[in-house]
């Protein structure tokens, strides 16, 4: 199985993640693309997110539609808050036989340095890096043995990959700027057009059980 899992808040899950996941499954010929929702992020201890039931409520109605597509509960269950490279290492040992991808965000990336063990976590798995507007994508910070290892897939549109190729992919098949936190402020601003970057289901269930108002 060629397996990629993207963890996050998904506070709320908005198109842009689901765009990412249908391009990904798409040029990387996955089997499956597993979205992780944080219970509570390691890194974002100051900020209280939405309940993690909320949010994997969300992500389970929006993705339901998709066969490629699945949610974990794999950090909402953990008996404390697990760091990636646990997360990970979990994965690995799980499914010992499955081609694992790690997927994140230009933003992610370049602060790839504060991670927990974060030079395990660059070797333990392949990694996909997915451009943003506005995000510069750097390599300097990383070190050479890691920067041997990237694959600039950028400007190659969504052309598959070859599959006996590993390392660390950068692409950018996704090319769309939106914000969870802009999301969130449209919410509680009740402006008028705040369901634009949400799938329907996920914003009638913020409507139904008045998430971020």
């Amino acid at each position: 199985m060629r397996t990629a899992y993207y963890g996050g808040s998904f506070d709320p899950l908005h198109r842009g993640h689901l765009a990412i996941a249908e391009a990904l499954v798409q040029q990387f010929s996955l089997d499956r693309f597993v979205f992780i929702p944080a219970f509570h992020a390691p890194h974002k201890l100051r900020l209280k997110p939405t309940s993690a039931y909320d949010r994997y409520a969300m992500l389970c109605l929006a993705t339901d539609h998709d066969p490629n597509l699945f949610v974990s509960r794999i950090e909402i269950e953990a008996p404390e808050r697990p760091y990636s490279i646990e997360t990970l290492t979990r994965l690995k040992s799980e499914m010992p036989n499955d081609d694992i991808f790690f997927v994140m965000g230009a933003d992610s990336w370049m602060d790839i340095r504060t991670w927990r063990e974060w030079e395990n976590v660059l070797n333990i798995t392949d990694h996909i890096v997915v451009t943003r507007p506005g995000y510069e994508i750097g390599v300097d910070h990383v070190n050479e043995e890691h920067r041997e290892r990237i694959i600039d897939l950028r400007g190659k549109g969504d052309k598959e990959i070859d599959l006996k190729q590993h390392g660390i992919f950068i692409t950018d098949s996704v090319n769309m700027n939106i914000s969870a936190t802009a999301v969130r402020a449209s919410i509680r601003d009740e402006r008028d057009n705040w369901r634009a970057d949400l799938s329907d289901e996920v914003a009638n269930y913020i409507e139904k059980y008045q998430i971020y108002s």
